[in-house]
């Protein structure tokens, strides 16, 4: 009788863990789902109202010196292409400076998720634990800060820290190119 009760939890446990994926998936279709649909679609309509050539001409004008560069060019990659097409934005930057742009770009899509959750859903998971803990804190009056202004802090931190890494990798390119002899 035990290996029968012993089996029937394991059952219970198995169709458990499918039942909890089931109220997540729910949660998601009432909650954030709707919310990243919408936002493609805006920025879909403003890519087509803009015009895709002025769009590009802005990128190639952000990407013209080094602050622009890791700063500007990554945060309209992410918002209008989102990851991961958001590197293809990379073919406005020369080629000594596609390094540190990646590095850049990869490094904006956390701190984006908080604004604009539409540039990476894939790290929605990430943001929304966050989100939940804060929304719990305060509801328990003990969060210092709102989740909006964790979004916007997080949000300028990203795109200095990503400011930061792009001159650093941008140097390091050039070390290691001239070390190796290669010409950029």
């Amino acid at each position: 009788m035990e290996a029968f009760e012993f089996l029937a939890r394991g059952a219970e446990a198995f169709i458990g863990l499918f039942n909890a994926g089931g109220k997540t998936f729910v949660g998601f279709v009432s909650g954030i789902l709707p919310t990243l649909i919408v936002l493609l679609t805006a920025v879909y309509a403003i890519i087509e109202l803009v015009g895709e050539q002025r769009v590009h001409r802005l990128a190639r004008f952000a990407a013209g010196n080094v602050f622009t560069r890791y700063t500007v060019l990554p945060l309209l990659a992410m918002f209008f292409l989102t990851n991961p097409m958001a590197y293809t934005f990379g073919m406005f930057v020369e080629e000594k400076h596609k390094p540190a742009f990646y590095d850049s770009a990869v490094s904006l899509c956390h701190p984006i998720t908080g604004l604009f959750p539409h540039c990476n859903p894939g790290e929605l998971f990430v943001w929304l634990g966050v989100g939940t803990a804060i929304t719990k804190l305060a509801e328990a009056g003990h969060a210092p800060f709102s989740v909006a202004k964790l979004a916007l802090a997080y949000f300028i931190v990203g795109l200095f820290v990503n400011l930061l890494k792009g001159i650093v990798t941008e140097w390091l390119t050039g070390l290691i190119a001239k070390r190796e002899g290669v010409t950029l």
